[in-house]
């Protein structure tokens, strides 16, 4: 039964999509439940097009190219769902890679739950250079989780997850296209998906690594994701018209950036080892407190683009 789709929307990461599709390749256990790969080029010039046709001729289960020539997450995510009907969609950024048992994983943990999302673990994984910021980047870009397999309140981003189609991802469009250069539709999909009584679930042993690039493995693009991250509760709130909550995740905001800020002065001037972590802390404070769409940063789309990728 071939009811799994996996999508991979890529961006001028020719080595970085090759490694993931390869290792949804590997997915033994469950290789007759995928029907199709689908690799979404969001490059204009299609760039990703010798690649998919070479990993094509290569893969034991069918692998899809679809060409979504203007940049942005949303729309690239929405290019993968149209290529397919498969009734369950599992995402896989061209940045990670996944465990032999990935996807076997994230299935055994959705029959389990009967969740309509999947959330699934991840390593970070960063240039041997990044110095004193080594071990903060790598939680930074990695996702921990219980041990066990179970229901989840604690909502993560789309990379390395599992989407029942007919109840988590409704209608032609599901990913809002106007959060295509700052990121985030995930958040507002899911926000409506708990409004709509849908449950999450977390698969302890899905395992992904993620490998972050040299230009965003650095403080400066950590703490401007930290930002955005920081937005999302105060979003996600106003998004549910619940405007009590915004208040309360604003004045969260306020303490944690005042605290962690005058935090952050102290371990500066110390040069205290753990010093990325209260950064972390401070610019996630301030994202609640600035959560409107004029605070947003533009991390993807056309910005990466311009940052090259």
């Amino acid at each position: 039964m071939r009811d799994v789709a996996v999508v991979i929307p890529t961006l001028r990461r020719p080595e970085g999509l090759e490694r993931a599709v390869r290792s949804v390749f590997a997915q033994a256990e469950a290789l007759e439940r995928i029907a199709a790969v689908v690799v979404v080029d969001n490059d204009p010039d299609g760039s990703a097009a010798p690649l998919a046709e070479r990993l094509r001729s290569q893969g034991p289960v069918p692998l899809a190219y679809v060409h979504a020539p203007i940049p942005g997450v949303a729309t690239a995510r929405n290019a993968g769902l149209a290529a397919t009907d498969a009734p369950l969609i599992a995402f896989l950024d061209d940045d990670e890679a996944a465990s032999p048992r990935w996807l076997a994983a994230l299935l055994e943990a959705q029959v389990q739950t009967g969740a309509d999302v999947l959330f699934g673990p991840i390593r970070g994984r960063v240039p041997d250079d990044a110095g004193w910021t080594t071990a903060y980047l790598e939680r930074f870009f990695g996702r921990q989780g219980p041990l066990r397999n179970g229901l989840t309140d604690d909502l993560h981003g789309c990379g390395n997850t599992l989407m029942v189609r007919q109840t988590a991802l409704p209608g032609p469009a599901p990913f809002d296209v106007a959060m295509n250069e700052t990121g985030g539709e995930d958040d507002r999909l899911f926000t409506a998906l708990m409004k709509r009584g849908g449950r999450f679930g977390w698969a302890a042993d899905a395992w992904v690594d993620e490998f972050a690039p040299p230009h965003r493995a650095t403080l400066a693009y950590a703490l401007t994701r930290a930002f955005a991250y920081g937005q999302s509760p105060s979003q996600m709130a106003a998004d549910r018209g619940d405007w009590p909550g915004v208040i309360k995740w604003m004045l969260v905001g306020a303490a944690q950036a005042a605290i962690w800020g005058a935090a952050s002065l102290v371990f500066a001037m110390l040069r205290h080892p753990g010093r990325a972590q209260v950064y972390d802390r401070c610019a996630r404070g301030l994202g609640k407190l600035l959560w409107t769409r004029r605070f947003e940063p533009k991390l993807y789309g056309a910005a990466m683009l311009s940052r090259g990728g």
